[in-house]
């Protein structure tokens, strides 16, 4: 009986091994493509949220306190900043909203990167018409659900994701403001 266990024990390793084996050769062929495809995907969301820029924005950054603002560029000019913001609240988990945001502190976009909300309720904070809502806000405009005394729309029955991406940029926005824009005047 007990060389019947050890057997299987040993079986059982040898299976876990070969399984370890291939899924590190399935990452290290993989690996790069899908930090190009996240690359890409982000290149897609900066395009979105920035305005005309002739740089790599994903590529001149500045660290401030820890957090990474993307600069936009044209002519030499700093046309806009973007920056990566995250909320918890959101109904699924994590809401991560890239926003941003010109020189003169007003938003020029937004773009949801990743969520995990209900689909055809919560996915609602991913249209453009409702995102658009956020154009040209600032620090001393209300960024927040009307329900919570704001000015941006919520859903009839999904609260929550609105509630989340209004959390993430608010957050964003005012790190871009108090720590890269008044610092630079």
């Amino acid at each position: 009986m007990k060389d019947s266990n050890f057997k299987m024990v040993l079986i059982l390793c040898a299976v876990a091994a070969v399984a370890a084996f291939i899924l590190s050769l399935v990452n290290m062929a993989t690996k790069e493509k899908i930090a190009e495809a996240y690359r890409q995907e982000f290149l897609r969301g900066l395009t979105a949220v920035l305005p005309e820029y002739d740089n790599e924005p994903d590529k001149t950054i500045l660290n401030v306190k820890g957090k990474k603002v993307y600069v936009a560029k044209n002519d030499n000019e700093t046309v806009a900043y973007a920056i990566k913001s995250t909320s918890p609240r959101g109904y699924g988990g994590d809401v991560v909203v890239l926003i941003g945001v010109k020189p003169d502190g007003r938003i020029n976009g937004i773009e949801i990167l990743r969520h995990a909300e209900t689909p055809g309720l919560g996915t609602k904070i991913t249209e453009e018409s409702w995102q658009k809502s956020f154009d040209n806000l600032t620090v001393k405009d209300d960024i927040a659900v009307k329900k919570d005394g704001g000015i941006i729309d919520q859903f009839s029955g999904a609260t929550i994701s609105p509630r989340a991406v209004c959390e993430a940029v608010d957050k964003g926005l005012k790190f871009v403001t108090e720590n890269v824009l008044e610092r630079k005047n």
